[in-house]
């Protein structure tokens, strides 16, 4: 079945960086574009990065331009997001995703917390 696990959460000074990982099975990695969204406490769950299929296009938020890299690498189903920079308003539960004609689907959820 499809899965989408993630890891590299944690704590992390504000200025500091940390590296989201999300390894994907149970479908072909490398047909569908893949997004990192966000869920801060009591706020909407928002987009902050996607990266196309293939060619690498890449689109972010406006709150983390410039600071976030969102990258792939198909050969090991596994999207990546690099926060550098992190401010306290980046505390956040972050999620990876896809959509398909079956639905949308979801990673568990890494938790990332930045202190002032």
């Amino acid at each position: 079945q499809v899965q989408l696990v993630e890891s590299g959460g944690g704590l992390v000074q504000a200025g500091g960086s940390l590296r989201l990982s999300c390894a994907g099975s149970g479908f072909t990695f490398s047909d569908y574009a893949m997004r990192w969204y966000r869920q801060a406490p009591g706020k909407e769950r928002e987009l902050v990065a996607q990266i196309a299929s293939v060619g690498g296009t890449t689109t972010y938020a406006d709150s983390v331009q410039g600071r976030f890299t969102i990258s792939r690498d198909n050969a090991k189903n596994t999207v990546y997001l690099q926060m550098n920079s992190l401010k306290p308003e980046d505390t956040a539960v972050y999620f990876c995703n896809f959509r398909r004609w079956s639905g949308n689907y979801w990673g568990q959820g890494s938790q990332v917390t930045v202190s002032s």
